[in-house]
């Protein structure tokens, strides 16, 4: 169990801390809840209280012999402020002390992340980036807000993140560190496919695979948090977008294969994620195929589909990197990795991540382990973890690879 502080300064937003407060209590984590006074118009601490088990103050006079505007943030393993309104990150930047939370702010040694939440206008102003680069600059993480619906009519970004990408965030920068969530993806595009390709036998049926697309759910979702502008062509996943990342739906490894060479055009990286079908019916029949009936089909002829990720690769812009996965097992003539040794050869991407899927590993777990391959002959196996985590190794290895001229 973990010690965790969950900031709520005062916007709009800040119903959601309790969604946010409520995951990390069900993970088994001890929270503290410390709002600002603000925070305090919108929802009251008898809520904090309840969903926590901790009580909830925002001034350094209350519960004085505790010392509580050093002792908390001394003891917290991780600080998550959600909502951080622009007054909040000011008064970080400037290292104020003028309530409990910012001065908790200044006793923590353990990482820091910022949800920040406010109008278009305040999260644009040059003093707003000025005062997320200082934070950043001293090792603090400040995700980047969603984009959507503001108070009111307005519409833009300055939206706080759902819940549960925050709370899945900051599980990965407790277990990391906050370098799992440095900006180093910041200015690119990056395009990922995830899910598995449905084949249409008749209006009924069709062949499909195994995947959940959760793997690249959360590369979308770490690759949004590090900076990216993120595209999503999703394939038969029906969760909810993860915040600050267009989906493109595709339903047949033709839809997909459409999709990412139009998307992939100007990208400064590609990831195929995806199971993509090998194979599809040679014919889809117009209505459904019943048993005993005279159209009965004694087997289904099956026709090759193309090789997407090999295309995505002979037609890759110059600088722009390719990004295959392998799912494999082991058989008689040859290990998982060297047949993904072979896979990486003959695909030519630039890196190849590898799942080992035998006896029913990864599709729909929560949980994963990868290595990812180089041409190189280098390996890189990301330690068993959350499929966020994975996702996390899986971008700092992509982003040593980037062409420096490119970086941000």
């Amino acid at each position: 169990m973990s010690s965790i502080v969950l900031g709520v300064s005062g916007g709009v937003a800040a119903y959601k801390a309790a969604f946010v407060l409520r995951a990390f209590t069900e993970a088994g984590h001890d929270v503290r809840v410390v709002p600002t006074p603000g925070a305090l118009h919108f929802v009251g601490a008898a809520t904090f209280e309840a969903l926590s088990g901790n009580p909830v103050t925002t001034d350094v006079w209350s519960d004085v012999p505790e010392v509580a505007h050093v002792r908390i943030g001394q003891h917290a393993d991780l600080v998550v402020v959600a909502p951080a309104t622009a007054d909040l990150l000011a008064r970080a930047a400037a290292g104020r002390a003028d309530d409990l939370l910012t001065a908790t702010l200044l006793t923590a040694s353990c990482p820091v992340v910022f949800v920040p939440a406010m109008h278009t206008e305040m999260w644009l102003h040059p003093a707003t980036q000025d005062n997320v680069a200082t934070l950043r600059r001293r090792g603090a993480v400040v995700l980047p807000p969603a984009v959507g619906r503001l108070t009111g009519p307005d519409s833009g970004p300055g939206r706080l993140p759902e819940p549960a990408d925050i709370a899945a965030l900051a599980m990965v920068v407790l277990e990391h560190g906050a370098g799992a969530l440095a900006p180093d993806l910041t200015g690119r595009r990056v395009v990922i496919s995830a899910g598995g390709t449905r084949e249409p036998l008749d209006p009924v049926r069709y062949l499909g695979n195994r995947s959940s697309g959760r793997q690249g759910w959360a590369l979308a979702r770490l690759a949004a948090a590090r900076g990216a502008d993120v595209v999503l062509v999703a394939a038969n996943v029906e969760a909810a977008a993860p915040f600050g990342v267009r989906v493109v739906a595709v339903g047949t490894a033709d839809e997909l294969r459409t999709a990412m060479h139009a998307e992939a055009a100007n990208a400064d990286v590609v990831v195929m994620s995806a199971a993509v079908a090998d194979f599809r019916p040679s014919a889809v029949a117009g209505s459904k195929l019943k048993k005993g009936s005279a159209g009965e089909p004694d087997s289904v002829a099956l026709v090759r589909n193309p090789d997407v990720l090999a295309e995505l690769v002979g037609s890759r812009a110059a600088g722009q990197l390719v990004v295959g996965f392998a799912a494999e097992t082991g058989d008689a003539d040859a290990d998982v990795l060297t047949h993904a040794r072979a896979k990486l050869a003959r695909k030519g991407c630039d890196l190849l991540v590898v799942n080992d899927v035998s006896a029913g590993q990864v599709f729909g777990q929560a949980d994963n382990t990868v290595v990812v391959l180089a041409p190189d002959g280098s390996a890189t196996e990301l330690p068993h973890g959350s499929k966020d985590a994975v996702a996390a190794g899986i971008w700092s290895t992509v982003a040593d690879r980037l062409p420096a001229a490119a970086q941000s």
